[in-house]
């Protein structure tokens, strides 16, 4: 039985290693495919990639496929208590912890976001300011911010050829992290309509979304603590784990090999994932502005 769980860690390790190899021959196919006359400069060990040996080739697909530790892990720990169920439950944890990382990345993507439309209307009142026209003011500070993402095209084309361009930043609005823009449609509609100066509208819309970027800012500084409780938490059965082994003990043996550690071990995960989720939900509700 010891070598069934030696064999299945074994197999996935190379099917990870696989996975990772086949995604850095795609990014190489694909580089050498747009490189065109300058292919040479990708090529083994040359100045535009690093060599195979280099940890900087393979840092960035590893950083991409942390969620593969978890197998991993339970990959080792199936190993040391010669069961395969600790493999099983690693290989449970990989989408949800993809699905964490996804969401974690998502919300750093709107708070980039967010920033750029902050910097979008400062910079388009600092050029109404020093006399472009809005459309003017606008083309040059979108491309200098990046705030209109993938609708920066149909947005700059209403801009200069005398389009709805309210309408236009309130489609961009819709994406996520980019909400700020309909305020910035709402000051540009009121100024194409009533005649209001569009620099004045734009400067209090964006000191209104730097108090709210600041109030988001400090809900998270104070909740830092409680996020860090969260974390020990979640590390404490590992801590009683090692605890257990530097006394002498076999934990994993009584927990994969004898009735009353299973029975443990299922209510206790249940347990352990349910404080979590509730912790983290509350956390989570505190962070809202």
């Amino acid at each position: 039985m010891t070598g069934q769980p030696v064999y299945a860690a074994a197999v996935c390790a190379g099917a990870a290693a696989w996975l990772l190899m086949e995604r850095q021959r795609g990014l190489r196919r694909t580089r050498l495919l747009f490189a065109g006359a300058g292919g040479e400069a990708f090529a083994e060990g040359g100045a535009g990639e690093p060599a195979p040996w280099s940890w900087r080739r393979w840092w960035p697909a590893l950083r991409l496929r942390r969620e593969w530790l978890c197998l991993a892990a339970g990959g080792l720990l199936a190993v040391l208590g010669a069961s395969v169920l600790p493999l099983l439950a690693g290989g449970a944890a990989v989408p949800l912890v993809r699905r964490r990382l996804a969401a974690r990345e998502r919300a750093r993507a709107r708070d980039r976001r967010a920033e750029a439309v902050i910097a979008l209307c400062g910079a388009v009142a600092a050029e109404l300011r020093a006399g472009w026209q809005p459309g003017q003011a606008l083309r040059f500070a979108a491309g200098s911010t990046g705030a209109l993402g993938s609708e920066e095209a149909a947005v700059l084309a209403a801009a200069r050829f005398g389009g709805d361009v309210p309408e236009a930043l309130r489609r961009v609005a819709r994406e996520d992290g980019a909400d700020g823009l309909a305020g910035m449609a709402a000051c540009w509609q009121v100024a194409a309509d009533g005649g209001a100066g569009l620099a004045a509208g734009l400067d209090r819309l964006e000191a209104a979304l730097r108090e709210r970027r600041d109030q988001r800012e400090r809900l998270r500084a104070q909740l830092a603590g409680a996020w860090a409780t969260v974390g020990l938490l979640a590390v404490l059965p590992v801590v009683g784990l090692a605890m257990g082994w530097a006394m002498g003990a076999d934990p994993l043996r009584v927990l994969l090999h004898t009735p009353a550690g299973a029975g443990c071990l299922v209510v206790g995960g249940l347990l352990e994932a349910a404080g979590l989720w509730w912790a983290g939900r509350i956390v989570r509700a505190g962070e809202e502005p």
